[in-house]
């Protein structure tokens, strides 16, 4: 595993702050967020999971809203910036999850209009 993808379902609109990112309203419905781990992504996948963790990366602050809920994890052996790129949705907020993103992903958190 090199690569996983939170599929999070945003319940209702909600106003949520992304750290230095700012606040944003976001819209009901569904999400992906791809991310990596070098050493054990199943370790982050639980540190995601988590409800007691400091907010450290942009998606902790959207898991801790009370009307996100992750429900489903998938893991894969791609690349984390090949994944997301063909992952369909539309970017919401740029650089979030990818202030370090090389490859031109804009992203690495997707809106899904409708799920």
């Amino acid at each position: 595993m090199r690569s996983y993808q939170l599929y999070i379902h945003l319940s209702r609109p909600a106003v949520i702050t992304i750290g230095r990112l700012g606040a944003l309203e976001w819209p009901p419905g569904g999400y992906i967020y791809t991310g990596s781990a070098r050493k054990n992504p199943l370790a982050r996948v639980t540190r995601h999971l988590s409800q007691t963790k400091l907010l450290k990366w942009h998606i902790d602050y959207f898991l801790a809203h009370e009307a996100a809920a992750i429900t489903d994890v998938r893991f894969f052996d791609e690349e984390e910036c090949r994944l997301n790129q063909a992952t369909p949705g539309r970017i919401l907020l740029a650089r979030f999850g990818a202030s370090d993103c090389r490859h031109g992903c804009g992203s690495h958190f997707k809106y899904l209009p409708g799920a």
